[in-house]
């Protein structure tokens, strides 16, 4: 049997996802802008965002709220519904204002995936900020934005990293 476990797949992703998080921090601790999560699931990376970023403006993304008591966003915080539908109604507030932006949609289903990546691909650069960061769990194909090495401690192909040009 060859190839990684789902377990080893999910920790290694969220190693990944960690130390990304950490390089993004240091890279927008001096620029104003909002921070995007697309995708709260049970609010964990959420959770790290607000402790690590306090007083920053961050916007949750997701279809429902399913997020862990301790690691809910606040109302204002909070978007619910379709994403390709409520991210867009929100341009006229944060177009051109997102320093970072993480994407963490995927699963293990590939059509799925494929789907969510180009949803991603198309939503988010309108919203970046020059130079702004997006991280990604899938790999995204976007014009205007360089791929960005990972940092120590991100396994190669577990999280993407891409700063806007």
């Amino acid at each position: 049997m060859s190839g990684l476990s789902r377990l080893e797949k999910t920790l290694f992703r969220l190693e990944a996802q960690r130390a990304c998080l950490a390089w993004a921090f240091a890279e927008i601790a001096d620029r104003p802008g909002f921070v995007l999560e697309l995708g709260l699931g049970l609010g964990r990376t959420y959770d790290h965002l607000r402790r690590h970023l306090p007083g920053r403006d961050i916007l949750v993304f997701d279809r429902v709220n399913v997020a862990h008591a301790d690691c809910q966003p606040t109302a204002d915080q909070l978007v619910l519904g379709e994403i390709e539908e409520t991210l867009p109604a929100l341009h006229g507030r944060i177009a051109g204002k997102v320093v970072l932006a993480n994407s963490d949609l995927g699963s293990f289903d590939r059509e799925s995936n494929l789907a969510v990546a180009a949803m991603s691909a198309r939503l988010l650069p309108p919203v970046m900020a020059a130079g702004g960061i997006i991280m990604s769990d899938l790999p995204l194909e976007l014009d205007g934005f360089t791929e960005v090495p990972l940092p120590a401690g991100a396994r190669e192909g577990r999280y993407y990293l891409y700063r806007r040009n």
